[in-house]
């Protein structure tokens, strides 16, 4: 299979590397960026959740990719910011096989555009190259920051689809944004005619 790289204007979407991992987990299995996602993880969990990402890649073509910062001279300059990417939903209640889109992102790199802009990268992607005709999102009603990135990637809150889960412990519900491919491309659409 071909190695898969996606570029932004600031940030490279690729395959994981045996060295991303520990600077991965070291940046992101941290108590603030996983307090929506059941806590930071022991050893064993973070070696499951790597070996899912590396299982998504091998039997689809696609995963939750290694996301870096160019090395331009910007902030965070050459380093692993995190993972955002795609995979077949596959949570109990969810809707099972429909293209989820996902990411995290170490504290030091939020507020600075990176999920958006690799969250949009990553929507081309499952629309043009995958060929998905619609992608869901995932998260708990606490989680503000990553459902207000869903609206401002044009995704629709769909009340119809949540679900109860007890994968993150006391947050008790799953909620779920969606956006089909024409929604998508009306949503460039729009943006292209404002600039």
């Amino acid at each position: 299979m071909a190695e898969f790289r996606l570029e932004t204007e600031r940030l490279v979407l690729r395959d994981w590397r045996e060295e991303d991992w520990v600077p991965f987990y070291r940046h992101t299995n941290t108590p603030e960026v996983m307090r929506w996602l059941g806590g930071a993880m022991d050893a064993e969990k973070c070696a499951a959740q790597r070996a899912r990402l590396e299982s998504y890649r091998a039997d689809h073509g696609f995963t939750f990719w290694a996301v870096e910062r160019k090395a331009d001279g910007g902030d965070l300059a050459g380093e692993l910011l995190g993972f955002c990417g795609m995979k077949r939903s596959n949570q109990e209640g969810a809707p099972l096989g429909d293209m989820e889109i996902g990411w995290r992102f170490r504290e030091d790199s939020w507020g600075k555009g990176y999920a958006r802009e690799a969250a949009q990268a990553c929507m081309d992607a499952g629309f043009k190259r995958f060929g998905a005709p619609h992608i869901v999102a995932l998260t708990v009603a606490g989680n503000k920051g990553s459902w207000g990135l869903m609206k401002r990637l044009g995704m629709i809150r769909r009340e119809d689809l949540d679900f109860p889960s007890e994968d993150f412990e006391t947050h008790g519900t799953i909620i779920v944004y969606s956006i089909t491919r024409d929604e998508w491309q009306r949503g460039k659409s729009a943006a292209a005619a404002v600039q």
